[in-house]
């Protein structure tokens, strides 16, 4: 069974470190894990945790109204593909609908950039690049419709 739950910042750990920081000396704790306004959302396959994603309160001036960003979104090497990415992003979606949000934004990989566009995020900008890491976008998703 697939269930997707809120969890703390440490149960993203341990796929933060092997999915995005692996041989990467960059931290795998993130300023604001710990944040009032953060939440954290885990999906599980049974008792497996395959999926994570950090939401914090964190503004960008491009978009000028309520927003938060995904941050440490991270999939397990033998889980991709599976949909429990796209489940993650909806059930933020639903959280941060309640919560007034307008936006939803990202820092992308390259790597990742197809999948946030099947789930509606949008290229603002230009592409950068972050230090050790490579190739970044920075994508919004409308949440209010």
């Amino acid at each position: 069974m697939v269930l997707v739950k809120k969890i703390t910042a440490k149960d993203t750990y341990f796929l933060r470190k092997e999915v995005l920081r692996k041989g990467i000396d960059l931290p795998f704790e993130f300023k604001g894990d710990l944040d009032i306004k953060t939440f954290h959302l885990g999906v599980y396959d049974f008792e497996e945790l395959v999926c994570v994603g950090t939401f914090m309160k964190n503004n960008i001036p491009e978009l000028k109204e309520e927003q938060y960003q995904l941050r440490g979104m991270a999939t397990s090497l033998t889980s991709r593909g599976k949909g429990y990415g796209k489940l993650l992003l909806n059930y933020a979606t639903k959280e941060l609908e309640k919560r007034g949000i307008n936006f939803l934004w990202c820092n992308a990989r390259e790597n990742a950039l197809v999948f946030y566009q099947k789930n509606e995020f949008k290229i603002i900008g230009d592409s950068f690049i972050v230090n050790k890491v490579g190739l970044h976008y920075k994508m919004y998703k409308s949440i209010k419709k």
